[in-house]
């Protein structure tokens, strides 16, 4: 059996998120004290992994001094709890790049509209994790700050768009890890790095101030655990009228959803997804025995497969629209300084014609059907987060899994699609680590705006597989 790495920091940093909450709400602990731990933790191991490159001791000091005795009566309470915010989004009076060199010096004014929902709920953002260059990629690197390492093995690769955010979770520098996802960017971090990334329906939680009618982006939590996973979810969820695609909370939140969840889930596994996606051998083989795990407890488990056709035109279709919509009307200042992969997904959404518009919306109509229709027979959709390991971190992206060549930096990354064509949430969620010692993720993809199932499905996955894997301390190999 793989031994876990160890840890050594702070035993506060240690807990769970929803029992900081809980000692919190008890003041058995002060804001001030899980400061301390937590700027304790980020000056030790930020020199090994680069996951919050940007922090805000004073702002956040100042945040916890004014959270006052009174709590509101609202599941998503935080009082108090330091967070860590994705360096795509904005913060009042903080730097934020983007991971770009044009905005190296930025510092907004004013709070995304997500940030400024955590604070109100007690949330205190210590700080911003690092991200590649606008949110591209699924290794985080960038010109201004640099590569963040995989805390698993940190020669190996932390997954992006959101790898500062998984390793600021995994190291125990935060309880709580804001993220964000359109091409797996919550997903293929967590799995990279042994914790909970999950990616909602659109408007479950307040998007993009810009394009407010996409639905392929969207923001959401990451954590150690599901049901700390369901309390950031519900910190972050609730209408908010001024968002087009708004939706309202559960009259059950999600952590309580979470408590009830039973163990006789009905799981269909799609190790590749009809051939749509490359998996290794080793990646199918850990999958099959950590859902051999859960119908030890009563799940019932099936491999099958909706069909999906035209997924990836699809898919590529709707991203090269919001990289030209987006990134792609930025001042040209700030393009000249993109890397080549990011311009390359501008270029091709400029490129695209009214027919594949169309085409795109049709199809993603045909492939919502055909996976709703299908899940009629099954609480969740399982398949790969990615289909192999961690590579080199120096590796922008890998080029083949087991020989099977990929043709672009998207290739390997396709497991991630089918959530954002389609809308339906999906979770990763760890089930334990490899021969090597680095962490395994299962997908899940649950049926439209039913987070709370999801979220359950997720939960006996995790119990049934050991459970969270907890904070460690790097394991330095570079």
């Amino acid at each position: 059996m793989t031994t876990k790495p160890g840890y050594s920091g702070n035993p506060l940093s240690a807990l769970a998120a929803h029992e900081i909450v809980e000692l919190l709400r008890r003041r058995e602990v002060s804001p001030s004290e899980l400061l301390d731990a937590a700027f304790e933790r980020i000056e030790t191991v930020e020199p090994a992994v680069n996951a919050m490159p940007t922090t805000c001791r004073a702002r956040a000091e100042s945040r916890a001094a004014s959270i006052g005795a009174a709590e509101p009566n609202h599941p998503g309470w935080l009082g108090g709890l330091p967070i860590a915010i994705k360096d795509l989004s904005e913060v009042a009076g903080v730097r934020t790049t983007f991971g770009t060199e044009g905005f190296a010096d930025y510092v907004p004014q004013q709070s995304s509209a997500h940030v400024t929902r955590l604070e109100e709920r007690g949330g205190i953002v210590v700080g911003k994790t690092n991200t590649p260059e606008m949110g591209a990629g699924g290794n985080t690197f960038n010109a201004v700050f640099g590569m963040t390492r995989n805390p698993w093995d940190t020669s190996r690769n932390a997954g992006g768009s959101s790898g500062g955010a998984a390793v600021s979770l995994a190291t125990g520098e935060v309880w709580l890890s804001h993220g964000s996802d359109l091409a797996g960017s919550l997903r293929t971090p967590a799995a990279f790095c042994g914790v909970v990334g999950f990616r909602p329906s659109p408007g479950i939680v307040t998007g993009s101030e810009v394009l407010r009618f996409h639905t392929e982006a969207v923001q959401g939590p990451m954590a150690r655990s599901v049901r700390d996973c369901a309390l950031f979810l519900d910190a972050m969820a609730g209408f908010d009228p001024s968002e087009p695609l708004s939706w309202p909370a559960p009259d059950t939140s999600y952590q309580q959803s979470v408590l009830e969840a039973d163990q006789k889930v009905r799981i269909a596994y799609a190790p590749d997804l009809n051939g749509f996606a490359s998996v290794s051998a080793e990646m199918d083989m850990h999958l099959r025995q950590a859902l051999s795990q859960v119908e030890t407890l009563g799940g019932l488990v099936e491999e099958d497969c909706p069909e999906l056709p035209d997924l990836e035109r699809t898919y590529r279709t709707l991203r090269a629209m919001l990289w030209a919509a987006g990134p792609g009307r930025a001042p040209d200042a700030v393009q000249r300084h993109f890397k080549h992969t990011l311009a390359d997904n501008i270029d091709q959404g400029r490129k695209l014609e009214a027919d594949d518009i169309y085409d795109a919306q049709i199809a993603r109509s045909v492939i919502f059907s055909n996976t709703v229709e299908f899940l009629r027979d099954f609480d969740v959709l399982a398949c790969p987060v990615v289909g192999l390991m961690p590579g080199p971190v120096e590796e922008e992206f890998p080029h083949e899994i087991d020989d099977e060549p990929l043709v672009d930096y998207l290739d390997w990354l396709k497991f991630s699609f089918l959530s954002p064509t389609t809308t339906l949430p999906s979770v990763s969620v760890p089930v334990g680590l490899s021969k090597s010692g680095l962490p395994v993720g299962l997908q899940l993809i649950g049926h439209p705006r039913d987070e709370a199932r999801l979220l359950q499905v997720a939960q006996v996955v995790e119990m049934a597989t050991g459970g969270p894997l907890g904070p460690i301390d790097p394991v330095v190999r570079h």
